[in-house]
């Protein structure tokens, strides 16, 4: 059943900030395909992110670091035809944005234009990463932000662990997150942070936060659409919610087709042409 509350006109960057002033909480999921798009679209997501956490749920690589910029602009095309109202986000996948903010800008603007994507998003909050995306900003490709565990860095940061608990970390990811707000990014999303910490964030922006592991205090959350449906069944992280257990049942149905088939009970007479 679709909840699309706001009916079928197409948020914008705006819409997100505007979502923030009146405190409604901003829904984002993934999706990486035509029909996934479309139903998450009618569900009404607000907003769809093409992440690159498509290596691992789609392309079966260990981490996000093999995805290409190819790749991830074949999957958003899909993903953008699925699309009436929640706005498109494609990530930048690993060195598409850091060897220079001259192949920031032009990667990114091959994304937005070969995608019909309304904003891109990377990772981290440095102050070289902060001006690539005022770089971006500045000739209209607009940004989100993303902060805390930034699963392009796993190898430096040594696996998937939550960040901000250190001295002084909640300060450092305030002062990033602040940075990346003045660059002209027009939200950030927290990953693996503490609830307290992300609050906090939130608190001092004026950007919308989207949270994944970061707790209920931020303007929105994320989830990788293959973990909330449980088809992703051997990742359970302690953040995630199981909303359907997809796994089983596929692994069951599609165990009735193979039965069916080989004791000759389909395709039966009434699946059958005259």
């Amino acid at each position: 059943m679709s909840v699309q509350s706001a009916g079928t006109r197409s948020l914008t960057t705006t819409s997100l900030r505007e979502m923030k002033r009146r405190e409604e909480k901003i829904a984002a999921i993934t999706a990486y395909d035509y029909l996934f798009a479309r139903l998450v679209d009618e569900a009404g997501a607000d907003v769809v992110l093409v992440g690159d956490s498509l290596a691992q749920v789609v392309l079966g690589y260990d981490s996000t670091l093999p995805v290409t910029l190819d790749d991830m602009i074949h999957h958003a095309c899909a993903v953008r035809r699925g699309i009436k109202r929640a706005l498109l986000v494609v990530d930048l996948p690993f060195l598409t944005y850091q060897v220079s903010r001259e192949e920031a800008i032009r990667n990114a603007g091959r994304v937005l234009k070969e995608t019909g994507a309304a904003a891109v998003k990377l990772e981290g909050g440095s102050d070289e990463m902060a001006e690539t995306v005022r770089a971006l900003v500045r000739v209209g490709i607009p940004v989100m932000g993303h902060l805390g565990f930034t699963p392009q860095s796993v190898n430096t940061m040594g696996g998937s662990r939550v960040q901000g608990r250190e001295q002084g970390g909640g300060e450092r990811l305030l002062a990033e997150a602040k940075a990346l707000e003045e660059a002209g990014a027009f939200s950030v999303v927290l990953e693996l942070v503490p609830g307290p910490v992300a609050e906090s964030v939130t608190a001092a922006l004026e950007i919308p936060t989207i949270g994944i592991g970061a707790g209920v205090g931020c303007d929105g959350q994320v989830l990788v659409l293959h973990d909330m449906l449980g088809l992703n069944d051997g990742f359970r992280p302690r953040f995630l919610r199981r909303y359907a257990e997809m796994a089983a049942t596929t692994r069951e149905a599609v165990g009735e087709y193979v039965r069916t088939v080989r004791a000759g009970e389909y395709p039966a007479p009434e699946h059958t042409f005259e």
